[in-house]
């Protein structure tokens, strides 16, 4: 099996993950998609990786969602029609069974290796945060037609994955900083479950660990980057990453504070 997916252990209570990071892809899958690769980036999160220097503990995708998306339960994470993956029409034919077996081997993969993962950073600490990094589409329909910002904040953090009851005030100083930091002059819009509540990956960290960690799914919308082109910006993706080193601190510090 090729390296789908790279597992970095430090030593720190946080670990940062960019599990739609990736854009590579099996050899035997490529004559199959009816996308492009631009297609599918669209609907990827690259640069994502980029703002995982906030840990030592790091987890990376390389392959494609496309391939087999690991923030969705296994029988949901190989796209097989449109409605699976924002209408798009992903393969030329029906993929064939032996294909999505290999595909669905990967996330059993995956899973099988963050199980290993988390359980020996668990025999380390009492304690794990979660910054689930991610992005999201706002000019969906063409390239200069913008979503309404009612519904799209430029920060969605998703809090469904965890017991709310133990980590509402990390989450809260996690939200507080992200909306004092100043950002080029300004203040973002940072808001809680509007676009996104968290995936699987939060799930299923939930379900395996419990009230011990805090998987937080972190939304930034595209307005880093070129959403149609790809292109970054590279300003916005420093920016970024100032942003997240600087609740560091501040969430240990809340963290250390929590009694599981």
């Amino acid at each position: 099996m090729t390296a789908s997916y790279t597992f970095i252990k430090g030593t720190s209570l946080i670990v940062a993950a960019a599990i739609h990071e990736g854009h590579q892809t099996r050899g035997e899958l490529r004559g199959l998609f009816n996308l492009s690769d631009e297609e599918r980036l669209r609907e990827e999160d690259p640069f994502t990786a980029k703002w995982l220097n906030i840990s030592d503990n790091k987890i990376i995708v390389h392959h494609s969602r496309f391939e087999t998306d690991v923030n969705r339960p296994r029988d949901k994470a190989v796209y097989v029609k449109p409605g699976d993956a924002w209408g798009l029409q992903v393969w030329k034919n029906d993929l064939p069974e032996e294909i999505a077996n290999a595909s669905l081997a990967v996330y059993d993969n995956f899973y099988k290796q963050a199980k290993d993962y988390f359980d020996s950073l668990f025999e380390l600490h009492k304690k794990i945060v979660v910054y689930d990094i991610h992005s999201y589409n706002h000019r969906r329909e063409a390239e200069n037609i913008v979503a309404d910002a009612n519904e799209n904040p430029e920060i969605n953090i998703g809090t469904k994955n965890m017991d709310n009851k133990i980590w509402q005030p990390l989450v809260q100083l996690m939200i507080d900083n992200f909306r004092n930091f100043n950002y080029n002059g300004r203040n973002l819009d940072v808001r809680e479950n509007i676009k996104f509540k968290g995936g699987y990956f939060g799930q299923w960290l939930y379900e395996q660990y419990g009230k011990k960690i805090c998987p937080v799914s972190i939304e930034f919308k595209k307005f880093f980057m070129n959403e149609w082109t790809g292109k970054p910006f590279d300003k916005d993706i420093q920016l970024i990453n100032h942003l997240l080193m600087a609740s560091k601190e501040p969430v240990l510090y809340a963290l250390k504070k929590i009694n599981i």
